[in-house]
C-alpha cells in the first residue's frame, strides 16, 4: 500500500512537472514571437530611413567624411566626393578617395589647412569656401569653375566634414543684385583668394577694354595694377582698403576712388567710383583760395582766418607786423586760444581783470551765423584797433584788425572843443541857447528842448530867434518879453549887450529865471532856470520823508513775505528731486540731472538766505545771540559742508591753526555763515592743487580768524570794493557773500580786513572783540587741548581719493 501510494504520488508529480514545463515553453514562444515581430518592424523602418537619407544626400550634391585620429573614411556621397576631388585637381583617383580629398582641401590655402587642423585636433567647428576648377562636361557645360562649401563639426572623438557643391562661378552673374551691379556705371569686380577675377560688370569690361570676362582672363587684362595690389591687401589683411588713382579710360583722364571690401574668406569685392568732377572742383577751389589769400595778403588791415578746429589757417603780412609774432611760430598753426595766450604774455591784449572770461568770450564767436558787431580794442601800448569778426564760408572764423589810432587822434583833436562845449552844456539843468549877432540859433542843449517842450524834429529847420520864440509862446505868452529879449541878442550897442537877469511866469505853473551873457565872438548866451523847486523846498522835503517811511514799510513787508514766496516752490522742487533720486537707481544720466537740480536748488536756497539776511540787516531787524561755543566744532562743521567743493577743485584745506585753550563768545550760526562764505570764496579763487588755510589767534580781548589761500589774488583796483554788495562773481549768485560777511562781523562789533598780492593769493582776517568773557559762565566744558587737524584733497601723493578728513577732539 505504501509502495502504491508512492508510485501514484510520483506519477502525479511528473505529470504536473510536464504540464508546467509545457505551459512555460508556450509562454516564452509567444514572447519571443512578439519581440521578433517588433525587431523586424524597426529594421524595416530604419532601412526605409536610410534609403530616404541616401536619396536626399544624393539630391543635394553633398558628401560626409568622418575623421578619427589618422583614419579618414567616407560616410556618404561617393560621387559628390569624387567630383570634388576632380575639381580640386586630383586625377586618376585610385584607392581611398577621402584622405586624398582632405589633403587637397588643406592645400588650397593656409587658412583652410589651419581650420582643418583645429577641427581634427581640438574639435573647433569651422566653415569656409573653396573655389575650384571643374573639368569640362562634368558638372556644367558652360561654367569653368565651382564653389565648394566645407563645414566641420566635432562629436566625441570623431570630426565630421560636410562637403557641398554651392554652384558654378556663372551663378555670380545671376540674381537681382548681380543684375543690378551689371547696370551700375562704376566698374565692379570680384576676385578669388588667389587674386583671380571671377566676376566683373559691364563697366569694368569697358574700362579694361575686354569683350568678356574669359577674354580678360586669357589676355591678362586689368582695370589697374595698383588697384589689383589693393585687392590683394584686402584679401591678406581681411580689412577694407581704399586708394585714389588717375587713369585713362576711353581716351580721357579720369580720377577714381578704388575701394576693396572682403566679402568672406574666399572673395573680395572691389569697385571704382569716378570722382573726376569732385577733384576738378577741389583744384578750382584751391586756385580760388590761393587768389583770395594773395588778395588778403596785400591788404593793410591785419587778417587772420581760424578753421573749424580753431587753428590758424591763414594770416597776411599785416597780421605778423601788427602783433610782432614769429613767422615760424605762426607756421605751426597755433589754436585761437594759444594765440591769445601768446599776446597776453607779450602784453598786447586789452587790459582786463578776468582774462579767463575774456578768452572764453572770444572763443564763443565760433558759433556766429552773421557778422558780429564791431569792437574796439585799446592796447597797453596806446594803439586802438577796430576788430571785425565774421563766420568763414568754409567754416571757422575770419577776424579783421584795423589800426584806428591815428584816425582817432585826428578826430579827437578836431572835435575836442565842440565835444567839451556840448557835453558841458548838456550836463546843465538850465535851458541854454546861443545866438549869433544876426539872431540865428547856433547851439542849444538838451535841457532847452525839455524846458520848452519842443520836439527835436521841430527844431531841425529853425534858425532865427523869432521862430524859436514862436515855439516858446505856448508857455510864455507875452510877446513883448520875447521882443525885448531879441533886442538884447541882436543889438550891437555895448550897453544893451550887458548881462541881464530876470524872472518870468510860465503858463504850466513853473517860475523861470532868465539871464543873458554876451560871448567874446559876438554871440549871446540865453539861459532859463526852473526855480520852482527852490520855492517849494519844504513841500518837497515833506514828500520825501513820507516816501522814505513808505520804503521802510515796503522793505519790512518784503522781509516778511519773501521767505514764503521763494522757499515754498523751492521746497517742492527739492522734495520731488529727492523722491526721484530715491527711485532712480540704474540710469546714470537721470541721476546726473537730478544731482544738478539738487545742487542748483541748494545754491538758490543759499542765495535766498543771503538776500534775506542782508534785507534784515538793512532793516535793522537782525540781532545776534552770543554764547560760549567751541571754535573747532564750527570749523569742522563748515569743512564737512564744503568737502565736495574742495575735492572738485583739487584744493587742500588745512585748519591745523585752530588751536585754542578756551571757548569763544559768538553767535555760532552767524560765525559759521561767515566762514562758509570766506572758504567758498577761497575755493573759487584758489589755484588747482593749491591750499586754503584757516588760523585762529587770541590777541588780548580780540579773536583773530584768518582765512588764506594760494591763487590768483585780488587786483589792487578791486580790493577797495571787495566788500561792496552786489559785486558779481564768476559762478553766479547775487554777489552778497563778502558784503554779508562784513555786515555780520560788524554785528559782532568786529571788523574784517584784506591783504592780497596779485598771483599770490589773499588773506581775510576777522577781528572779534569781547572774548575775555568767554568761558566764565556754565555754558559748557572748556576745551583744554585740541589736536592738529588737516583736510586734504586727492593728489599725486595722496591715495585717499580726495575724501575730507575731519577729526574733532
Amino acid at each position: 500500500m505504501a509502495i502504491a501510494s508512492i508510485a501514484y504520488t510520483a506519477a502525479a508529480g511528473g505529470l504536473a512537472l510536464a504540464l508546467s514545463t509545457t505551459w512555460l515553453a508556450l509562454r516564452n514562444r509567444t514572447l519571443f514571437t512578439k519581440t521578433r515581430d517588433l525587431l523586424a518592424a524597426d529594421l524595416t523602418a530604419k532601412d526605409s530611413m536610410l534609403r530616404e537619407l541616401d536619396s536626399a544626400t544624393s539630391a543635394f550634391d553633398e558628401a560626409f567624411l568622418a575623421v578619427e585620429g589618422d583614419v579618414v573614411r567616407l560616410v556618404w556621397g561617393e560621387d559628390t566626393l569624387r567630383h570634388c576631388g576632380e575639381a580640386l585637381g586630383l586625377k586618376d583617383i585610385e584607392g581611398a578617395i577621402a584622405p586624398q580629398v582632405l589633403q587637397a582641401l588643406g592645400d588650397t590655402s593656409p587658412e583652410a589647412a589651419e581650420s582643418l587642423k583645429q577641427l581634427i585636433n581640438e574639435g573647433t567647428a569651422c566653415r569656409f569656401e573653396v573655389f575650384a576648377e571643374t573639368p569640362p562636361n562634368k558638372l556644367s557645360n558652360t561654367s569653368p569653375g565651382l564653389t565648394l562649401i566645407v563645414e566641420g563639426r566635432a562629436s566625441g572623438a570623431t570630426a565630421w566634414l560636410r562637403l557641398a557643391i554651392a554652384g558654378a562661378r556663372a551663378s555670380l552673374a545671376s540674381g537681382p543684385f548681380a543684375q543690378m551691379a551689371e547696370r551700375v556705371p562704376a566698374p565692379c569686380w570680384i576676385c578669388a583668394r588667389d587674386g583671380r577675377i571671377v566676376w566683373a560688370n559691364a563697366a569694368w569690361l569697358k574700362a579694361a577694354e575686354a569683350t568678356s570676362l574669359e577674354d580678360a582672363v586669357q589676355k591678362g587684362l586689368s582695370f589697374d595694377r595698383n588697384a589689383d595690389a589693393l585687392v590683394m591687401e584686402a584679401l591678406e589683411q581681411h580689412i577694407r582698403r581704399e586708394g585714389f588713382r588717375w587713369l585713362t579710360v576711353g581716351g580721357q583722364r579720369r580720377a577714381f576712388q578704388v575701394i576693396a571690401e572682403p566679402l568672406n574668406e574666399a572673395y573680395v569685392c572691389a569697385y571704382a567710383i569716378d570722382v573726376t568732377e569732385a577733384e576738378e572742383s577741389r583744384e578750382a577751389l584751391k586756385r580760388h583760395a590761393k587768389a583770395h589769400d594773395e588778395t588778403l595778403d596785400a591788404l593793410e588791415d591785419a587778417v587772420a582766418i581760424f578753421g573749424p578746429e580753431k587753428q590758424l589757417t591763414f594770416h597776411n603780412r599785416a597780421f605778423e607786423k601788427l602783433w610782432d609774432l614769429e613767422p615760424a611760430w605762426l607756421a605751426e598753426r597755433p589754436t585761437h586760444g594759444e594765440w591769445l595766450d601768446r599776446l597776453r604774455q607779450k602784453r598786447r591784449l586789452p587790459e582786463t581783470g578776468d582774462y579767463s572770461g575774456f578768452k572764453t568770450r572770444e572763443l564763443e564767436f565760433y558759433g556766429l551765423t552773421h557778422t558780429a558787431d564791431d569792437e574796439m580794442w585799446s592796447l597797453p601800448d596806446g594803439r586802438s584797433l577796430r576788430v571785425v569778426r565774421q563766420p568763414h564760408p568754409l567754416g571757422g572764423l575770419l577776424i579783421l584788425f584795423s589800426d584806428k589810432t591815428g584816425e582817432l587822434k585826428l578826430t579827437a583833436q578836431f572835435n575836442s572843443l565842440i565835444q567839451v562845449q556840448k557835453s558841458t552844456l548838456d550836463q546843465l539843468n538850465d535851458a541854454v541857447s546861443v545866438y549869433g549877432s544876426d539872431g540865428r540859433l547856433r547851439l542849444r542843449n538838451q535841457a532847452f528842448d525839455r524846458f520848452w517842450n519842443i520836439e527835436p524834429d521841430d527844431m531841425a529847420a529853425v534858425m532865427d530867434f523869432s521862430q524859436v520864440a514862436e515855439l516858446c509862446l505856448p508857455l510864455v505868452h507875452d510877446r513883448s518879453f520875447w521882443s525885448e529879449l531879441k533886442a538884447r541878442v541882436t543889438d550891437t550897442d555895448p550897453l544893451a549887450r550887458a548881462p541881464q537877469l530876470g524872472e518870468v511866469k510860465v503858463s504850466d505853473g513853473r517860475l523861470a529865471q532868465w539871464r543873458t551873457q554876451p560871448l567874446p565872438d559876438g554871440a549871446t548866451l540865453v539861459a532859463f532856470s526852473d526855480i520852482t523847486a527852490t520855492r517849494q523846498l519844504e513841500t518837497a522835503i515833506e514828500a520825501r520823508d513820507e516816501a522814505l517811511n513808505e520804503s521802510v514799510r515796503l522793505k519790512r513787508d518784503f522781509v516778511a513775505n519773501v521767505s514764503y514766496e521763494l522757499r515754498t516752490p523751492l521746497t517742492t522742487i527739492v522734495g520731488y528731486a529727492d523722491l526721484l533720486q530715491a527711485q532712480t537707481n540704474e540710469n546714470p544720466k537721470q541721476k546726473a540731472y537730478l544731482d544738478s537740480i539738487q545742487s542748483a536748488a541748494q545754491e538758490l536756497a543759499r542765495s535766498i538766505d543771503d538776500v534775506l539776511d542782508m534785507a534784515q540787516i538793512d532793516a535793522g531787524e537782525m540781532s545776534i545771540h552770543r554764547e560760549d561755543v567751541r571754535l573747532l566744532d564750527i570749523v569742522a562743521e563748515v569743512g564737512l559742508r564744503l568737502s565736495d567743493a574742495f575735492k572738485a577743485r583739487g584744493v587742500g584745506f588745512d585748519y591745523s591753526g585752530v588751536i585754542e585753550s578756551g571757548l569763544i563768545r559768538v553767535d555760532a550760526k552767524r560765525l559759521a555763515q561767515c566762514l562758509e562764505h570766506l572758504l567758498g570764496n577761497a575755493i573759487r579763487n584758489a589755484s588747482n592743487g593749491g591750499a586754503v588755510t584757516l588760523n585762529a589767534l587770541k590777541d588780548g580781548d580780540n579773536l583773530v580768524l584768518e582765512v588764506a589761500y594760494t591763487g590768483r589774488g585780488i587786483p589792487y583796483h578791486v580790493q577797495a570794493h571787495i566788500f561792496d554788495r552786489y559785486i558779481g562773481r564768476e559762478r553766479g549768485g547775487p554777489g552778497l557773500g563778502l558784503a554779508l560777511v562784513k555786515a555780520l562781523v560788524e554785528l559782532h562789533d568786529g571788523w574784517i580786513t584784506l591783504e592780497s598780492e596779485p598771483n599770490e593769493g589773499a588773506s581775510f582776517k576777522i577781528h572779534l572783540p569781547g572774548q575775555n568773557q568767554a568761558g566764565r559762565s556754565d555754558a559748557g566744558p572748556k576745551l583744554e587741548l585740541v589736536e592738529t587737524h588737516k583736510t586734504e584733497t586727492a593728489g599725486d601723493d595722496h591715495e585717499a581719493g580726495g575724501d575730507t578728513v575731519v577729526d574733532v577732539a
